[in-house]
């Protein structure tokens, strides 16, 4: 039913600006929030940023004040822009959605309570 899909990872130097996307499917009402996650081999999923359907966003503490999450509403899609990009940015990124019921924005969580995933995106960012 629902269905996510990123787009826009690749590889770059430490200090550049890429924008990952998430086109959402599925839903019914844009009341669903969306959330980015990250994981890097041997590390453990992380939170990134999280967004509700009214545009209220949360974020992880080691990408607050340098990414930005936004949607879409009426394209279905949330980006994450993320800028001044740092080595230990690079992981697999993954965008999720649940719908507001089960909603906290709590991007410090492994992001159990999300309901759908998508396959992700590889970020590499270089020294």
């Amino acid at each position: 039913q629902v269905q996510l899909v990123e787009s826009g990872g690749g590889s770059l130097q430490a200090g550049g600006s890429l924008t990952l996307s998430c086109a959402v499917s599925g839903y019914s009402s844009n009341s669903y929030c969306v959330a980015w996650f990250r994981q890097a081999p041997g590390k453990e999923r992380e939170g990134v940023a999280a967004i509700d359907g009214d545009g209220s966003t949360n974020y992880g503490d080691s990408v607050k004040g340098r990414f930005t999450i936004s949607r879409d509403n009426a394209k279905h899609t949330a980006y994450l822009q993320m800028n001044s990009l740092k080595p230990e940015d690079t992981a697999m990124y993954y965008c999720a959605a649940v719908g507001a019921d089960l909603c906290t924005l709590m991007t410090s969580s492994r992001g159990y309570e999300y309901t759908y995933w998508g396959q992700g995106t590889q970020v590499t960012v270089s020294s």
